[in-house]
């Protein structure tokens, strides 16, 4: 096996990857993913992504790419095509880019949520590298959820997501997710500036899906503008939802207010003659994964996020 670094490759030498990635993606997860792709031949063929290409036999057998934000190395994919022995070329991966990143300078912190295709990670080998936390992709399709039919709770008000939240909303992120499982996973959850820069991902660029406010909702106190739960939702595919955020404020929680958010976000989905949504929860966040079984959703893939901290 040869290890190419990434910034030597083209984006036209790696499309038989790019093309198998992405239909897994579409009847794997009912996740479009050519728009992330073609992101990805953009930086490669600027020579400006890090990672690394693994060669068999002078063929690309998989690739894996990484960033550099401030403090923070993330681990943006990784993907090994199934002509190839998957195990020791995924590992092989990971692990130059690891070594990689522990080279970068002034580095604290290593960030990865690694989706298996095809074969699973082997979790001994990435304990070795990473504290892991396993998240479950679910699925509902909408035709089967089982809804409530109830308004938000008494003394609250829902209305529609508008721009004008983006600071309150960031303020809510660092809130909500203080002493929380995706605060170690996520450290943008950990600080208005870092909430702001998540929300800027999913709301005004195509970090995940193409944004839709049409099934994004805020809810505020009936007296009071304060902010104390929303839900975000963007378009991943044709007829398809991904939830991409959804938390409430401590003080608020426990009172069915997710469920609520969960359930206009549904309906508006419907309205539009959307078939499916989705979204990801850590497997140790009981509550919420009830919810969402509650709801209707099935776990259809699970995968690992990883983390480093120095």
């Amino acid at each position: 096996m040869q290890i190419v670094d990434l910034r030597q490759a083209n984006s036209r030498s790696l499309e038989a990857l790019f093309q198998e990635e992405a239909r897994h993606w579409r009847e794997e997860l009912h996740w479009d993913y050519r728009s992330s792709i073609n992101l990805i031949r953009k930086f490669i063929d600027a020579r400006s992504l890090g990672g690394y290409v693994a060669i068999e036999d002078g063929h690309p057998a998989g690739y894996g790419f990484y960033v550099i934000e401030d403090h923070k190395g993330l681990i943006g994919g990784l993907f090994v095509s199934s002509k190839y022995p998957q195990p020791p070329v995924t590992q092989r991966l990971l692990s130059e880019m690891l070594a990689a990143l522990h080279g970068a300078p002034h580095l604290q912190r290593i960030e990865a949520q690694l989706m298996p295709f095809g074969t699973e990670l082997d979790p001994t080998f990435l304990s070795k590298h990473l504290r892991l936390h396993m998240r479950h992709f679910m699925l509902l399709p909408l035709a089967n959820a089982n809804l409530k039919n109830k308004h938000v709770s008494s003394g609250l008000r829902i209305e529609p997501w508008t721009d004008r939240a983006m600071d309150s909303a960031a303020e809510l992120i660092q809130l909500a997710y203080a002493d929380h499982v995706d605060g170690e996973i996520n450290d943008q959850y950990r600080s208005e500036a870092g909430g702001m820069k998540f929300l800027r991902n999913i709301v005004l660029l195509p970090g995940c899906g193409q944004f839709l406010p049409e099934a994004s909702f805020l809810v505020r106190p009936a007296m009071s503008d304060r902010l104390v739960a929303m839900v975000l939702t963007s378009t991943v595919a044709e007829r398809v939802g991904h939830t991409t955020q959804i938390c409430v404020m401590p003080g608020y929680q426990g009172h069915g207010i997710g469920r609520d958010l969960m359930e206009a976000s549904i309906r508006a989905l419907r309205d539009r003659n959307y078939e499916s949504l989705s979204l990801t929860v850590t497997a140790t966040n009981k509550k919420a994964v009830e919810l969402y079984e509650h709801l209707g959703f099935k776990t259809i893939k699970t995968f690992a996020a990883g983390v480093w901290q120095g």
